[in-house]
């Protein structure tokens, strides 16, 4: 082969490898789009983005967006986002809705927004076309004692200027179920809220609920009020129950210290017999002693022994008597 054809192909060769590697580096494609778009994009831009180790389509594409819907934004706003690892098209895109819409949204605040975590393309949907959250079965006590559960369907738009460091969905749901428990609670009668659940939906939502939330409330509907268990009976029945145990508990005692008192009476009793027995056996000695010392004469005991006689036979024919009569009652 000729050596100049030879030279020429390896000069072909390396001015195609570095068409390619240039390719590769500077995004032509993307490059030509943007000024089709009527988006004016340095070449140099693009190569420096590279340099900065930034995807040119996620910046180029959505400026091109941008541009086309009549927003002003500029490439360093959207790498400087992209760089602090927000959702650029993201950002963009409510940038956009926010404009069709006639909401004053700036890019800073849409930045903010995405970075802080929130989807700010939703937020500006939420604020064109409210969100309804609905909140379980809420449970509260009216001042007659009945159980009355209600559920509400509660109709909220998102609020721009608090969406960064506003609370979220969870608050407001506790926020209103307490309202509903609070006008349950003041009621005198559940049949009042079973005739006008409006009562409850009124007075929570003049409470101001959505103070300091990412959310403007704008109703609180009941969607179901059902009447659960009758809790001021129940509550009585358990503290019927627990009268009850105490004044058995109670009972219990004063049957306890009765009994011992009886045994103490009873030991007391037999103390008494034990004393008198003790002094009737002194009384032989006292006999004893007296016929010894001349006080007592031998005629005097022996008449005391007769009248002894005598009363034990009375006693005995007394007892007898006392029998026949009985049985003849029992008879009759």
């Amino acid at each position: 082969m000729d050596p100049g054809m030879m030279f020429v192909l390896i000069l072909i060769v390396i001015g195609l490898i570095l068409l390619a590697i240039l390719l590769t580096i500077v995004p032509v494609m993307l490059w030509i789009s943007a000024l089709a778009a009527g988006v004016r994009v340095s070449i140099f831009t693009l190569i420096g983005m590279r340099l900065r180790r930034v995807i040119p389509s996620r910046v180029i594409n959505p400026l091109i967006k941008a541009s086309k819907a009549g927003l002003n934004v500029t490439t360093n706003q959207l790498e400087s986002h992209y760089l602090a690892g927000g959702n650029v098209d993201r950002v963009v895109n409510a940038l956009i809705a926010a404009h069709r819409a006639n909401i004053e949204l700036s890019f800073e605040r849409a930045a903010a927004i995405d970075l802080a975590g929130r989807d700010v393309l939703q937020a500006v949907q939420m604020s064109v076309n409210p969100k309804v959250i609905e909140t379980p079965f809420i449970a509260g006590v009216a001042m007659n004692g009945i159980e009355v559960k209600a559920k509400a369907r509660i109709t909220v738009r998102a609020n721009i200027d608090r969406l960064v460091g506003g609370a979220g969905e969870e608050t407001v749901i506790a926020r209103v179920g307490e309202g509903i428990v609070s006008t349950i609670g003041s009621a005198d009668d559940h049949k009042k809220i079973l005739e006008n659940p409006d009562m409850i939906s009124q007075t929570v939502l003049a409470k101001g609920l959505d103070s300091g939330t990412a959310f403007e409330i704008l109703s609180i509907d009941i969607a179901d009020v059902d009447v659960g268990k009758n809790i001021g009976a129940e509550l009585q029945t358990e503290q019927a129950e627990a009268d009850k145990q105490i004044a058995q508990a109670k009972a219990e005692e004063r049957r306890a210290i009765a009994v011992a008192t009886e045994q103490e009476m009873k030991a007391k009793v037999q103390e008494m017999r034990a004393k008198v027995v003790e002094a009737e056996a002194e009384v032989p000695l006292a006999t004893a002693e007296a016929l010894r010392k001349g006080n007592l004469g031998v005629l005097d005991y022996f008449n005391l022994r007769n009248i002894v006689a005598d009363t034990g036979m009375r006693e005995s024919i007394g007892k007898l008597t006392g029998d026949s009569k009985e049985n003849d009652t029992r008879k009759g």
